[in-house]
Formats: C-alpha cells, structure tokens, sequence
C-alpha cells in the first residue's frame, strides 16, 4: 500500500528499473588498468610473452601426440590471443585516457601559474618604472658632491675677492676716506652752508628807533 501511494505521487522520482550492476571504484580500476598498459608497454613484457609462444610451438609440434594439448593450426593459442588483445585494448585506452586527464589538469595548473607570474612581472615592472622616476627626482651622491664642490670653489672666490677689497682699503688712503684724500666736514658734504653755523641760530637785531 505503502508502494503504491509513494508510486503515485508525481514530487518523488521513480526508483531505476532493471538489472543492477555492481559499482567499480573507478579510481582503483584506473591504477589497476594503468599498471597492467604500462607492464605491458615494457620490453619483458615482450620477451616474455615470445618465450612463451615459442615454447608452445615447441610442446605442442615436438611432444609426443599423447601430450599435446593445442596441435597444429593452434587454436587455444590464438584464443587466447585474441582475449589479450580484447582486454589489452580497452585498458590501454583507459590508461591514456586518465594520463589525458593529468596532463589536462597540469596544463591548466602551468597556464594559472604562468599568468600570475605575467601579473607579477608587469607588477614589478610598474614598480621599477616608479622607482626610476622617483629616483630621477632625487639628488644623487655625485650630483650633490658636484654642488657642494661649486659651492666652495664660489665660497673661496667670494673670500679672495673680500681680501683683495680689504687690502686695497688698507693701502690706498683715498679709498678708506671715499674721495681725494682731504677730510671734509660732514655738512658740507651733506650740502649746508660753509662757516661754523653759529650765525644760523642767532636771532636778527632789531633797529633802535
């Protein structure tokens, strides 16, 4: 009952009709399959399987016919063959397939690493460029020597010329006065009227009536 109402409600999915296979884990399967293709892909492997053959042709074509057990023409042999073949194949297949899905997934991995390391190398590169600039502003150890360098050669020129200006006022009398040598009386170098001002300060007389 309980069947056929869960049977009839349409907001359930329906349960999967049919023959139920048994799960593989897949990823076991796929080491197991790549173990075997890459056995198989070596050079014992060959060896071996040759050895093998060849010792069959041997037993079954010199043995006594009593003890043959695949004469001539070989038949269990070949079906054997085949059945490696058969399986050889689809594992094969499977190992290329999950070495695809590797190579995939480390192609994607270097293609993420490679533009974070374009990222990072356009970063530096606007670093560098910024530091230049910043570095294109600022005063070098050469530049700054070769400053100071004027600046002291114009310092020892400025003193030399001091000296010179100094000895010549100690040497030349005209010079240290500022004219020809004669001292002349502050007013009337300022311009007043010659005499000993005193007539300046005097008041005029009156006439006597």
């Amino acid at each position: 009952m309980t069947e056929q109402r869960r049977a009839e409600r349409l907001d359930l999915p329906r349960e999967p009709r049919g023959l139920k296979l048994p799960r593989v884990d897949q990823e076991t399967f796929g080491r197991w399959a790549e173990g075997i293709a890459r056995g198989m892909g070596t050079a014992n492997f060959i060896v071996y399987m040759t050895l093998v053959i060849t010792a069959w042709f041997l037993w079954n074509t010199l043995a006594p016919a009593g003890m043959r057990f695949d004469p001539y023409t070989f038949t269990f042999l070949t079906l054997v063959l085949s059945i490696q073949a058969s399986y050889a194949a689809p594992l094969i297949l499977l190992a290329q397939n999950r070495q695809a899905d590797r190579d995939r997934v480390a192609f994607d991995e270097d293609r993420r690493r490679a533009t974070m390391q374009k990222a990072d190398t356009e970063y530096l590169a606007r670093e560098i460029a910024a530091l230049r600039i910043a570095l294109g502003e600022v005063a070098t150890r050469d530049f700054v020597r070769s400053e100071l360098s004027r600046l002291a050669e114009e310092l020892d020129e400025s003193a030399q010329r001091r000296q010179r200006l100094e000895r010549r006022h100690r040497d030349d009398p005209a010079v240290r006065t500022g004219g020809d040598g004669l001292d002349e009386p502050r007013d009337e170098l300022d311009g007043d009227p010659p005499g000993d001002g005193r007539h300046d300060t005097m008041p005029a007389r009156r006439p006597e009536s």
